[in-house]
């Protein structure tokens, strides 16, 4: 008899496994990966462990937009089980090596998806089109580390874990003289297409082989090897699909490992004799609910919202798909030049989408993940070498040059800054300085003329430049750090480059050309996606991006008052946006504040710099409530690698690093009681006295038992461990 693995048993399994935590808590419970499934959120659904190499997930038929992850919630359809995902990103690639139970014979296509309202004998005809299956969402199962579906198609239960490298399944079939396996190396995701493919029988258990693609990353390389745990009687190969045939009895269960290497198909051999020797499924599942709970038990916290509960570690679970581990058990990987490196001291990692995670995923990952820093910065640092710069948007081996600015130099300056010394800091210091000194990507422009002007013919000129502004910013402090002066002034002045855009009459930043005359006709709601002097954005929210020089901003209103004036009309303004071809990615609105996008981020924390911490905390609490929450559509963006939900975790502890590569973390509004972080030093308690609806704004703060005066707590004081406590209440007032 057919069987749904249920919760029960589920959780039965988790209990029997060693995946409590010091504190016997099970912090896998209160993950919901369905949140973000739904609107755009594009989050990634199936079994993984914490930064691994596999995502192995179902994946869909749809190629659009909001499948970019392979999985939205409002549709049912599987045409395979694929071993990398992305994780809410805004462009589609991977779904690499993907691998479908079907009973019968079956058409080697992705297939068509019929219509919404179509008859029976349509859908019948659809299903036709290719080897893809509808999937039982109501009956469906995902927890970190397990994924289970029934394929309603062929009676076949889908079940799946992992390892860092490794992928298992485990299908229970029906009774079937025509049960079988594919193979599917054709389709990916979205963008993606492959270029060149290979499955070749090893023995009647073992096969090979590699999928090279293009897509998002031009030149993509993964290899496979794969064990059955039940001889099949017959492989067949038809171009990029693979059939591996058995005869199964009723319930009977059969196995299937898949291990994925980015150098070779010995070196996902290898990446499996060492992770994934055996056939234990549900001891496969205890290991990755293990790895997940002792990740996610680096921040506990104390409240009776038990709906906060689960978006808060959903949260910190999606901060901790990406980036992922790009190299072998042996350390071998393949670089950003296409050659193999070996003898590597590091883990190199991918994945990197910069643009978004500079601003709060990566510095929350130098608090809870410091162990990983080094890592990282050494990935950068060998990125440049084989590339000549730091990566911008990084995906399995290839430079996208996704988004706008120089994001890289932002993170690494960051990690350099922090006082992280696993790395080469000298070396690092000439990759920051060569990447912010490339002509390339506008930045000759800007050097010639001092900022970009729209009529130079480099698009989304605003946003280049202001990008590459923080990124001086950051460079400046890295300068700093080491005591480079020179640097440090050069650099310095020029991260003021965005003052060019500033118009005093209409007090926006606005496209300015080449003449020193700003752009006409002018509409600050207006936004043409990828098409006008913004990215992602329009004149409200790119006024706003200077984080790296909050006087400078304060200096072109004349005043505090006069920027905290101009502030509030951000979040009073109307919620519309204009154009043709609007940006989709302006979402989440407070007015024209879009928490559904990376560059507002930082936006509310300019309150408590400019002495109004209050409106920080107004805003905050807003934002927790009405743009985080436990449903499909809990998020008010693309997830964005971690950085939607990053930016929640950070700021629910009361803080937030708004400046660029310099390490305060700047106070906002704690969201629970207390929370608890593992640091190195220990446990960084932060307390929030008498915290309650009403009483929502910090009075005074203490730490360590003294009082403490300041808008913002160090990374340092953070990284040490301690007690920082925020005394809360109703008055408005300014403790420093």
């Amino acid at each position: 008899m057919k069987h749904i693995f249920s919760a029960m048993m589920l959780a039965a399994m988790v209990a029997a496994g060693c995946a409590k935590t010091t504190d016997n808590t099970d912090y896998v419970q209160y993950v919901n990966p369905k949140i973000g499934t739904g609107g755009h959120g594009h989050v990634f659904v199936g079994a993984n462990v914490p930064f691994g190499m596999v995502q192995l997930g179902p994946t869909s038929i749809p190629q659009t937009w909001d499948w970019c992850s392979g999985y939205h919630d409002s549709d049912s359809t599987v045409i395979g089980f694929s071993h990398t995902h992305l994780e809410g990103t805004g462009i589609g690639d991977l779904f690499d090596v993907t691998v479908m139970p079907v009973i019968g014979e079956v058409a080697y296509a992705r297939g068509e998806e019929p219509a919404e309202n179509a008859t029976p004998e349509e859908i019948e005809a659809a299903v036709k089109t290719g080897l893809w299956s509808y999937a039982d969402r109501s009956s469906e199962i995902t927890v970190p580390g397990y994924y289970s579906v029934m394929l309603t198609r062929f009676g076949i239960e889908a079940e799946m874990t992992a390892t860092s490298r490794v992928g298992m399944h485990r299908y229970t079939f029906p009774a079937s003289d025509s049960a079988a396996i594919i193979f599917d190396l054709e389709n990916g995701g979205c963008w993606d297409k492959a270029t060149g493919t290979l499955t070749e029988k090893v023995d009647s258990i073992t096969i090979r082989g590699y999928r090279f693609s293009t897509g998002w990353a031009k030149n993509q390389k993964v290899f496979f090897y794969a064990q059955f745990s039940k001889p099949f009687e017959k492989f067949t190969s038809q171009g990029p699909y693979s059939r591996m045939d058995f005869q199964t009895t009723e319930g009977e269960q059969i196995m299937v490992k898949v291990a994925i290497s980015p150098t070779s198909m010995d070196g996902a051999k290898a990446n499996m004799d060492e992770e994934l020797a055996g056939w234990d499924f549900n001891g496969t599942v205890k290991s990755a609910t293990k790895a997940w709970n002792a990740e996610l038990s680096k921040i506990k916290i104390d409240t009776d919202d038990e709906d906060a509960r689960t978006v808060f570690y959903t949260s910190l679970y999606h901060t901790m798909i990406q980036p992922s581990v790009f190299n072998d058990v042996n350390r071998d990987y393949r670089g950003a030049d296409d050659q193999i490196h070996t003898g590597n001291d590091f883990v190199n990692y991918t994945t990197f989408s910069l643009w978004d995670t500079y601003r709060a995923a990566m510095p929350l990952m130098t608090i809870i993940h410091p162990e990983k820093v080094n890592d990282i910065a050494n990935t950068m640092i060998n990125i440049y070498l084989q590339q000549g710069k730091l990566p911008v948007w990084h995906l399995w081996g290839n430079e996208t040059d996704c988004m706008v600015g120089n994001p890289g130099v932002v993170a690494l300056a960051d990690i350099l800054v922090k006082g992280f010394d696993g790395f080469d800091k000298e070396l690092a210091y000439k990759a920051l300085k060569d990447s912010e000194m490339r002509p390339d990507r506008g930045q000759n422009i800007r050097m010639q003329y001092g900022f970009i002007p729209a009529d130079k013919g480099f698009g989304e000129s605003v946003a280049y430049d202001m990008e590459y502004a923080i990124a001086d910013g950051a460079m400046a402090q890295a300068a700093k750090f080491l005591d480079k002066d020179d640097d440090y002034t050069y650099f310095h002045n020029r991260s003021h480059s965005y003052r060019n855009y500033f118009d005093a009459k209409t007090l926006f930043i606005r496209g300015k050309n080449s003449n020193g005359k700003f752009i006409e006709p002018f509409n600050p709601y207006q936004s043409e996606h990828r098409a006008d002097v913004y990215c992602e954005g329009n004149a409200w929210q790119y006024t706003w991006l200077a984080p790296q020089d909050f006087n400078g901003l304060v200096s072109l209103y004349g005043s505090e008052e006069k920027l905290t004036e101009r502030l509030d009309s951000l979040f009073s303004a109307k919620s519309e946006i204009v154009g043709e071809n609007t940006s989709s990615d302006i979402s989440g609105l407070i007015g024209q504040y879009a928490h559904g996008n990376e560059p507002s981020h930082h936006i509310i924390y300019f309150y408590t710099m400019a002495r109004q911490p209050w409106k920080t905390a107004d805003i905050a609490d807003k934002i927790y409530k009405d743009f985080y929450f436990n449903d499909p559509n809990g998020l008010a963006g693309n997830e964005d690698v971690g950085q939607m939900s990053a930016w929640y975790i950070l700021s629910s502890l009361g803080f937030y690093q708004s400046e660029p590569a310099t390490p305060r973390f700047w106070f906002g509004k704690p969201a629970f009681r207390s929370t608890a972080v593992k640091v190195p030093g220990g446990v960084f308690n932060v307390t929030a006295e008498n915290l309650s609806e009403d009483n929502k704004y910090i009075q005074s703060i203490t730490l360590n038992g003294d009082e403490y005066n300041l808008p913002y707590i160090e990374y340092k004081d953070i990284y040490r461990g301690g007690n920082l406590v925020f005394k809360m209440g109703s008055e408005k007032k300014v403790w420093y």
